[in-house]
C-alpha cells in the first residue's frame, strides 16, 4: 500500500504555488469538470465529495480511493468493474487521487486502456490529514481504500481486493452482517 499523505505534500506545494500566483476561488465547494469524448470526470474538494460517502437507500454502494501510480490499486480496478457489470444495481465510485492537470493526458487514456467505465471522481483537496480522519479515524491514509455501504451498514477496507469472490464476501459480510 502506498501512503496518500506523501502525495498530498506535493499537492500542497502545488496549491501554494497557485495561490501565490493569485488564483483563488471564492467557494469551499468547488466542482470542476473535464470533458472530452464521452467521459466527464468531476474534480471535487472533500466538502463536495463527502455527501457521496453516505446513502439513504438500501442499494449497495462501493467507494474506492485509488491512483494510477498505485500498483495494488490498478490491480483491483477490474474487480470493481466486473462486480458492477454483474450487479447493475450496485453503485461503484472510483475516487482518483491523481493530479487534476493529468485528467486529459493521463487519467482518461488510462481508464480507456483499462476498459474502466465505472464513475470516476478526482479528489483534489490538499488537507488529507483532515479528510482521511473524517472518512475513517482508523484509516492510515494508505491506498487502495474501499468503503462498502448502504443506509444501514458500512465497512472500511484498507487493502486490495484480489478477485471477485473476495469482494463478494466482504459485501455479503457488510450488508448482510454475515
Amino acid at each position: 500500500m502506498i501512503k496518500v499523505r506523501y502525495k498530498m505534500h506535493k499537492r500542497i506545494l502545488l496549491i501554494m504555488s497557485v495561490l501565490c500566483l493569485g488564483f483563488v476561488t471564492s467557494s469551499n465547494i468547488e466542482i470542476e469538470y473535464y470533458t472530452s469524448n464521452d467521459t466527464d470526470i468531476p474534480i471535487l474538494n472533500f466538502d463536495a465529495l463527502e455527501p457521496l460517502l453516505y446513502a439513504e437507500s438500501e442499494d449497495i454502494q462501493i467507494v474506492n480511493f485509488w491512483a494510477m501510480w498505485c500498483a495494488p490499486c490498478v490491480k483491483e480496478l477490474p474487480v470493481f468493474q466486473e462486480y458492477q457489470r454483474n450487479n447493475p444495481n450496485v453503485k461503484v465510485t472510483l475516487v482518483s487521487l491523481d493530479f487534476p492537470e493529468d485528467v486529459e493526458t493521463k487519467l482518461k487514456p488510462f481508464l480507456k486502456k483499462k476498459g474502466i467505465t465505472s464513475k470516476v471522481i478526482l479528489l483534489d483537496d490538499p488537507d488529507s490529514n483532515s479528510w482521511i480522519d473524517k472518512i475513517d479515524p482508523n484509516w492510515s491514509g494508505a491506498i487502495p481504500f474501499t468503503i462498502i455501504f448502504n443506509s444501514k451498514n458500512r465497512s472500511f477496507h484498507e487493502r486490495t481486493f484480489n478477485n471477485i469472490t473476495d469482494l463478494k464476501n466482504e459485501i455479503n459480510t457488510t450488508i448482510n452482517n454475515k
